[in-house]
Parts: C-alpha cells; structure tokens; sequence
C-alpha cells in the first residue's frame, strides 16, 4: 500500500555558479499562512484532478508522485502531470525514496526514467527527493531511519542527487521535514545547493535542517481548498520562471599560449544552451592583437567575438596573436599608419559534450615577420572547435601557468592587479585575465 499523500515541502537554497546570480536569492520566510504563489501536490492516492479549478482556485504549480524505490510508478502520473502542463501550471514530478531497497544512484536512474527528468520548457521544475519517516515500519521492521545510520544515510542521499544532476543537469529538490533530517543524517549541512521543500503543518515554517538559510517550497497542510497537499512558494513569479528555466552558466579560464599568444576557454556550466554567446577582450602592456579565431573581429588592442551556441558542459576556444606595438616600424596609434589584418565575422562553432574535435594549436603565434593569417587563427576555412582539451583546463586548476580569474565582474568582484602586459576578457558576468608568465 503506497503513502496517502506526500508529507514535504520544497525549498530551494540557490546555489552559486561563476557568471549567474542565485536562482532564488535569500530571504526571510513568510511568517503566518501564506497568501501568495500556491501549488499542490498529489498521488495516485488523490484520484484525478479537476486542474482549470486547481487554476482557477489561485494553484499555480504542482508536484506529482512519479515513483517509489525501484518498483513502483504511479499509474496516474501521465494523466495527472499532462493535466497540470494542459492547465498552464508550472510542474514537478516526486520519488519516495526507499534507501534500504537499492542505491542512491539506482533509484536517482529509476525516477529519471519514470517522469522524473527535466525539461527546459521553462515550465518544469527540477524533480524532487522525497526522503521522511518509514511510513512501513509495521511491514518491513525497520526504524524510522530505514534502518541505515546517520553516515550511511548521507551516503545515499549524495548518490541520489549527484547521480540525478548527471542525468538532467539540475539540482534535485529535497522534501523532507526537519525532525527527520536531524535525526538521520545527523542534521547534515551537505546539501545546502539543493532546493529545500519543507514539510511542516502549521502556521510557519519553525526551523530549518542544517545547510538551508531558507525554504524555497514549502508544505503548510496535508489538505484544504485545492486538492491534495497544500504549499508555498518562498518567493515570486519571475523567481519560480527561475527554477524553472534558469539562465545559461558560464564559466571561463585563461592562458598564455605560445610567444605572444592567449587563450581563453568558456564552459557552460548550466543545464540550458547558451546562444549567442558574445566575449569582450583587451590587451594591455604594448601589444596589440594580430589574429584571433574564427568568429572574432578585432581592431588594435581590442576584440569581439560571438561563440553561437554551447551546450551544457560545452566548451569553446577562443586564442589570439598579439605583437609588441610598433614592431612592424609604424605608429600603431595611428590608424592610418597601422595595417589593419582581416578580419573574421563568422561567429565560432561549438561540439557537443564528448564530441570528438580539433582544436586550433598552432605551435607558436606568429613572430614579428609572420602573419596572423599563416597561423590559421583568422582563416575562415579552419574554423575554431571545441574539444575536450579546453574542458579539462577548467577543472584542472582553472587554466595554465600565467592564469587568473575572477567570478563575476560586478562591484563586489575582487580587483585583480593586472600583469605588466597581458589580456583582459569578459563573458558576460565572468572576467579573466591572462599574464604573460611563460615558460
């Protein structure tokens, strides 16, 4: 026999990634009932739903019961989540954890393959874990803590959400209620990226399990006007659009490459593409850029380029040939005296994740007798690509030797001290500089 109803509600801590701002920035739970942005949520146990009324009744966001361990599935979860998308309400899908059945990892898969992914619609919200009190003590003789201690426990709830961002890309909502999460992870603070969904039936909230500052959903009554569970949203309409489509996220490195050349690398971090990409740049300490990749027009000591699309985890390229000023016997501030290289208006390509490419590695930038075109860096014909290499420089110090970074390039961004000569370049909200450290 399955649960009556599901006993949590969500909160959404955001979480903090290079070039975005907090999904859901923090603030102080709604004191009293709440009055403002409601949602329900059902199980098959709720029979079929009357969604224009749940509508119409000020419901504008719903959860539905998807599956259990590793073994059941709700025979109404399609009729019930189709209605709820037919009705226009954003919606969710939920999975009753079972952690002394199988792994985290397992049933993370067996809820992802049963209506438990994620779309980017901009109107489904992340799936959630509900993890609360064994309801089947009578049955199965095991504690309220499914018979698994407090680390063993922790163990299982980082397989579950790990293995579930892997698959979808988006952080899992956490359902559980705060008497439990103290009792059987120890009250662990592990979690704390993931959106909270409370479960606490009353006039508050009360206090929340270690890791959260605030709940992003949560469940004030297991019934009332509308059907099924009654919950909040801790925050508002654009917000909620957030969590459901959140924006692309981008992070970036840089190095130097060659003799006077550098590179930059831009990841999406996010789960959504990113298009139309645009990166800003400057050199600095006497140099000039001579060539750059393909979707780069440059003029000077400045450039632009446009990166057409990165997928989730993608990665793009980006170098560009720099000479000392002057070395060509001109007067570079001169724009009449200064030969100006061709440029390329052809916005960069990018491979998908794990897509096999070649990235452009010329051995050296071209030298004071060379041209940038016979680098291949502006040659239409040798578009940049994208390739694993770019990819593991981010995770593996965030660049090469040469390198600095900071996240956001906002008021609150810590100045970086620019080297004697180099590069500046920003993505959007992400800043990098690039020194001239070379072996």
């Amino acid at each position: 026999m399955k649960r009556l109803s599901l006993l949590a509600a969500l909160v959404a801590a955001g979480t903090f990634v290079p070039g975005t701002a907090n999904a859901v920035g923090p603030v102080e739970p709604m004191p009293g009932e709440p009055q403002e942005i409601r949602g329900i949520d059902v199980s098959n146990w709720t029979g079929q739903v009357d969604w224009p009324s749940v509508l119409g009744g000020g419901g504008l966001f719903a959860f539905v019961y998807a599956s259990e361990g590793t073994n059941f599935r709700n025979p109404l979860f399609a009729a019930q989540e189709s209605g709820a998308a037919g009705a226009g309400l954003f919606r969710g899908a939920y999975h009753f954890a079972q952690p002394h059945e199988s792994g985290g990892a397992e049933q993370a898969d067996f809820f992802v393959d049963n209506g438990g992914g994620w779309n980017a619609d901009g109107r489904t919200l992340p799936g959630v874990l509900d993890i609360e009190d064994n309801p089947y003590t009578n049955r199965n003789g095991l504690d309220h803590c499914y018979g698994l201690d407090q680390p063993r426990m922790v163990a299982w709830l980082k397989d579950f959400t790990t293995r579930y961002r892997e698959r979808t890309g988006r952080d899992a909502i956490i359902y559980t209620t705060t008497d439990w999460w103290r009792n059987c992870t120890g009250d662990s603070s592990a979690f704390g990226r993931n959106p909270l969904w409370l479960a606490r039936w009353g006039a508050e909230p009360g206090p929340l399990p270690a890791g959260w500052l605030r709940q992003t959903f949560w469940q004030f009554a297991d019934k009332g006007v509308l059907p099924g569970g009654q919950n909040v949203f801790n925050g508002n309409m654009a917000e909620l659009s957030m969590l459901a489509q959140p924006p692309a996220e981008l992070a970036a490195a840089g190095r130097p490459v060659g003799r006077y050349g550098y590179g930059i690398t831009v990841l999406n971090t996010g789960p959504i593409p990113a298009t139309r990409v645009s990166v800003v740049g400057r050199t600095f300490g006497g140099r000039r850029i001579i060539g750059a990749s393909p979707g780069c027009d440059f003029s000077g000591r400045a450039v632009r380029c446009t990166i057409d699309e990165l997928q989730p985890q993608g990665t793009a390229e980006l170098k560009f040939a720099t000479e000392p000023i002057g070395s060509l016997g001109a007067d570079p501030i001169d724009p009449a005296k200064t030969p100006k290289p061709p440029r390329s208006t052809k916005p960069a390509k990018s491979t998908k994740p794990g897509e096999s490419a070649k990235n452009i590695r010329p051995d050296k930038h071209p030298k004071n007798n060379e041209s940038a075109e016979s680098s291949g860096l502006i040659s239409p014909e040798r578009p940049m690509r994208i390739g694993q290499e770019g990819h593991e420089a981010l995770h593996d110090g965030l660049g090469a030797r040469g390198a600095t970074t900071a996240d956001v390039a906002s008021p609150d961004a810590p100045e970086i001290e620019e080297p004697e000569e180099g590069m500046k370049v920003t993505i959007g909200t992400v800043m990098v500089t690039v020194g001239s450290d070379r072996e």
